[in-house]
């Protein structure tokens, strides 16, 4: 039995992990009771026990918890951005050619970024497939459901006494220096970050993550980037995949992922304009989901296992 720990089993991401996994039948959690949860000694104790530990951690945290690993046997899945543009960790993105063996290979895992999987899912491919140049300057806007604040900001929209701005979509990151931007330019193969409008909204989870292009910055048209995505994609294991079609009305809804682990991509427009989705939802492919996906990849069992897609 595959012995796991989660070292910030109590944030966000981490209680989603420990809640998706507690049943399964093929792991072993380790738990460390409350008092211990902060203590050095404990966790370098649970990290060396276990198989597969997540970090579930601010950036400085994750990378202090790195250093108290001695078995060199462990395999560490990190959800914090402190290893994501590491050339000695594997970037936990099994989809994005390259990525999938890379991830078996290695005991060093960093999982995506939300924002990040969103953007990369769009663009990889078509730098893989040479429509998009890598110096091209692009724009990305994303929106987010508010649960990807963490539990500060989940706190702050369910309160009952709320301030009236949280009504609305609210725009962050608005100084350009957000943290998935170097991994969003690294992995996407770009020689610059795009400019990046992430929006929250009112709503618990779910994500719409959009790329715009002009005829000048794609070569083919839109239907050379729609036949890129659907063969790039083909043998993803149905957790990405290509679309053509909307919600069946003519609208997009960031909340149709909402509770799932898959992501959908498509392109809409015409060959003058082309508008770039990704829909998915920011706590399953974009935080727990993924890093779950990650682990049963390095298990070597089947990846959808413990998923909803």
């Amino acid at each position: 039995m595959t012995k796991v720990f989660i070292d910030g089993s109590s944030g966000t991401t981490g209680l989603r992990i420990h809640e998706r996994l507690k049943e399964r039948k093929d792991l072993d959690l380790i738990i460390l009771p409350d008092e211990l949860r902060k203590n050095n000694d404990a966790i370098r104790a649970a990290l060396n026990e276990s198989d597969i530990s997540f970090l579930c951690l601010p950036d400085a945290a994750a990378a202090e918890a790195v250093s108290l690993l001695d078995n060199k046997q462990t395999i560490i899945i990190d959800t914090s951005t402190a290893h994501r543009t590491l050339d000695d960790w594997a970037y936990g993105f099994p989809e994005i050619k390259g990525l999938r063996n890379k991830i078996l290979s290695s005991r060093r895992i960093a999982n995506p970024g939300c924002h990040a999987s969103g953007f990369i899912s769009l663009v990889a491919p078509l730098i893989y497939n040479r429509l998009i140049d890598a110096d091209t300057v692009l724009t990305c806007f994303s929106l987010t459901g508010y649960s990807g604040g963490g539990k500060k900001m989940i706190a702050d929209y369910e309160n009952p006494e709320r301030n009236t701005l949280l009504d609305a979509p609210r725009m962050y990151g608005l100084s350009q220096a957000h943290k998935h931007l170097p991994e969003m330019k690294k992995i996407a193969g770009l020689e610059k970050a795009p400019v990046f409008c992430p929006v929250v909204g009112d709503f618990y989870s779910g994500m719409e993550v959009t790329v715009s292009l002009e005829a000048g910055q794609v070569k083919g048209g839109i239907q050379a980037v729609k036949e890129a995505y659907a063969l790039y994609y083909d043998d993803s294991k149905g957790l990405v995949r290509f679309t053509e079609a909307d919600d069946g009305d003519g609208f997009l809804s960031a909340g149709a992922f909402s509770g799932r682990d898959d992501m959908e991509v498509s392109v809409f427009g015409n060959d003058d304009r082309l508008i770039l989705v990704s829909r998915f939802d920011n706590l399953g492919k974009g935080a727990s989901g993924a890093a779950i996906q990650n682990m049963n990849i390095v298990m070597g069992i089947d990846e959808k296992t413990g998923l909803n897609c």
